[in-house]
């Protein structure tokens, strides 16, 4: 009898901490299979899930995020024209895994090789764009996990630019919602990652099928970008981002049992933001949310946000928000319309959530000899 209570003990001592463990989530309504999750809106300012989120896995595919990063910033910084020919190597051609069937010699668009990686997942196209970009694959690794170090991607590290497995590559659930709000800042990723299915045309004159091996871009409404992974070391892995009503937010999955299951667990956190948080908008692009006046100005000019601005928060809870306006003091005419004169920053319950620049809505121009004195008798006159 005794042997059986102190049994009895010993399972509830040890299971009562995984009870604890998932309590809260399961109170959110959410339950996931995946060995870690992490649900969050696309400016990584309200964590809204997460399970083991921290944890350093094996991503596959999802990798690609960051290849895909540092290829829009080379177009964006100038380096690399989007229309630019890229000859394909015979190490670029030779990858395994998922493909776009380059050919050695042929030469393809930036362009194509940017839709080959979003849509199909393409590990020759990986290691084509790397080579332009840094001349080498390792090289080219070398300036991913400076960015991931930039980023403050504290649970990653990249031995390649694919995602095949190799020892010592890892990152996290995050990470990974990391890398994709940053890369959601480039709008022509969506030109991309809202193929579904369509015919890419070679150079040699050989047709290839581009089915967009993300499925919520078909069969979740909102979806239009994400990254899928798959090795058997990884399991099934899904960074989603969705829209919808002025809300965006990203979902993360790692280490799923198959890939029905990443895809609806995916849906069900992404239903759980959409249907349990909202965001009030604090200021908009083109409303006037303060005025500044400058050393030497011919007189104050109104200002404006750079993009729209605001809070999340879970429906039903009561917060405390403002939008803070700070100026820049330091500024003399003549300034032209839309630089940045400050910063707006929207405050939760005392802490800063977000923040983007203040812009100038029309010029300032120099205050003349005659504007001078107008303005002196204009004050003289009111007193």
């Amino acid at each position: 009898m005794k042997k059986l209570i102190l049994l009895v003990c010993l399972v509830f001592l040890f299971a009562t901490p995984v009870v604890f463990a998932n309590a809260e989530n399961e109170t959110r309504g959410i339950t996931t299979s995946a060995k870690s999750a992490y649900l969050i809106d696309s400016g990584l300012n309200e964590v809204i899930y997460e399970n083991n989120s921290t944890e350093r896995y094996p991503i596959a595919s999802m990798v690609k995020i960051m290849t895909l990063l540092l290829a829009f910033e080379e177009v964006d910084n100038g380096n690399v024209q989007i229309d630019e020919k890229i000859m394909i190597s015979q190490d670029a051609m030779s990858m395994g895994g998922s493909q776009m069937f380059l050919e050695e010699g042929l030469e393809y668009s930036f362009s194509d090789l940017l839709k080959g990686i979003v849509v199909v997942s393409a590990n020759d196209a990986c290691v084509a764009v790397a080579e332009r970009i840094s001349g080498s694959e390792e090289s080219f690794v070398a300036k991913m996990n400076d960015r991931a170090e930039e980023l403050k991607m504290t649970n990653t590290s990249f031995v390649n630019c694919t995602g095949l497995p190799a020892v010592g590559g890892y990152s996290c659930a995050k990470d990974c919602a990391i890398m994709l709000s940053e890369l959601l800042k480039h709008p022509k990723y969506h030109d991309y990652s809202t193929v579904w299915n369509e015919e890419f045309n070679h150079p040699d004159g050989r047709t290839t099928i581009f089915t967009n091996t993300n499925k919520l871009i078909r069969f979740y409404k909102g979806c239009d970008g994400g990254k899928t992974g798959f090795t058997q070391e990884a399991g099934f892995c899904l960074t989603a981002t969705a829209e919808k009503e002025g809300l965006r937010f990203i979902s993360v999955v790692i280490g799923e049992r198959d890939s029905k299951v990443r895809f609806e667990d995916s849906k069900k956190l992404l239903n759980y933001a959409f249907a349990c948080y909202k965001k009030n908008t604090l200021a908009k692009i083109g409303e006037v949310v303060g005025e500044i006046k400058v050393s030497c100005g011919k007189k104050a000019v109104g200002v404006t946000v750079s993009k729209d601005i605001g809070i999340f928060s879970k429906k039903g809870e009561e917060v405390n928000e403002k939008l803070v306006i700070e100026l820049n003091n330091n500024l003399k005419a003549p300034i032209e319309k839309g630089t940045v004169v400050g910063s707006a920053i929207a405050v939760k319950n005392g802490k800063e959530v977000e923040r983007t620049d203040l812009i100038l809505m029309e010029n300032i121009e120099v205050e003349g000899y005659g504007d001078a004195i107008e303005r002196v008798m204009g004050n003289w006159a009111v007193k």
